[in-house]
């Protein structure tokens, strides 16, 4: 999970200035009843600060319907797909690939560990059973970059038998995830290591065709397309993403993890929040198995089920009893 961004402005906002005057009344409506809805639906404390990224979600979501911001109000318990629009709009976030890189070697260490041990039976890594594959949940995975830097981690030392799971509170970051397209900015963050797990983004105007178009036509399709890429088709056996709400108290899989891998997401949330998530994350967790938070996250947790791990980078816990 990561920084709150403001969303791009409407277009609409330019093509119906009188419109949006008559709709468009946030000021007038009480902006801490949305900072108290948000908070029970999804437990993020919005700050002061981003009070005005809150407005423009609320705006643009009213407009988008043709509604008042009151009348949105009170279509929001009613109507789960505007519910998720305003929550998406809220929480569009940014994220980036191997962002902190101390944690993935962790992880990957663990996968091999764990490969090696399963390896005695002589068919294990190769086999179909799901008992037997590595499992790790990120949580709030934004648009993706975690979870796939993650597989591309792993799958850059041959490992074969995991399965990582990711999962936020946003749709719409859900869907970009799946997709794993991403711009030519963010490739640049990818070790050498892993670039063999991008590929460029296949040009609209097949090659195989060329005689149809002009040469500049087919070099500007071809350039354009250059500048986006996308996760590799290998990886994705080896990756979901799902829909989940951290707060709520059904879990995402039945499945318990090796590793769960909650980063930059908790000081969203009140410290008593904190504590009922991460009790949830550790039922979740596999005995044996680890959490990872971010440096210097919830340094007030004592959890008699977990022990904290002394490393110097990571902020990690291992599960020691149930």
């Amino acid at each position: 999970m990561n920084n709150f961004t403001q969303p791009d402005s409407n277009p609409i906002t330019a093509a119906k200035p009188l419109l949006i005057k008559g709709l468009l009344q946030v000021d007038s409506f009480d902006v801490q009843q949305w900072q108290r809805y948000i908070e029970q639906e999804i437990g993020f404390v919005l700050p002061n600060v981003q009070l005005q990224w809150l407005i423009n979600a609320i705006e643009h979501t009213a407009l988008a319907h043709g509604l008042t911001v009151e009348k949105l109000w009170y279509q929001l318990p009613k109507n789960d797909e505007i519910r998720q629009q305003l929550l998406d709009k809220v929480l569009i976030h940014e994220s980036r690939f191997f962002r902190h890189m101390p944690s993935i070697d962790f992880v990957t260490k663990c996968a091999l560990q764990y490969q090696q041990l399963t390896a005695t039976s002589l068919d294990s890594v190769h086999n179909d059973d799901s008992n037997d594959l590595f499992r790790i949940w990120s949580v709030g995975c934004a648009s993706g970059q975690e979870t796939w830097s993650l597989a591309m981690s792993l799958a850059s030392e041959r490992l074969v038998n995991y399965t990582i799971l990711g999962t936020d509170v946003s749709q719409q970051a859900i869907t970009k995830a799946r997709l794993g397209h991403y711009d030519k900015r963010q490739q640049s963050l990818i070790p050498e290591a892993c670039q063999q797990f991008v590929q460029p983004l296949r040009a609209k105007h097949d090659i195989s065709q060329s005689h149809f178009y002009k040469v500049s036509t087919i070099k500007k399709a071809m350039t354009s397309n250059q500048t986006d890429w996308q996760i590799a088709p290998s990886l994705q056996r080896y990756v979901s993403f799902a829909l989940h709400n951290i707060i709520e108290q059904k879990p995402p899989t039945s499945h318990l993890q090796h590793v769960i891998i909650c980063q930059n997401m908790l000081l969203y949330f009140r410290k008593f929040d904190q504590r009922d998530i991460l009790a949830r994350l550790s039922e979740q967790c596999a005995l044996g198995g680890y959490i990872i938070l971010a440096p210097g996250e919830a340094l007030f947790w004592r959890p008699s089920n977990m022990r904290r791990i002394a490393h110097p980078q990571v902020n990690v816990w291992q599960k020691i009893n149930v």
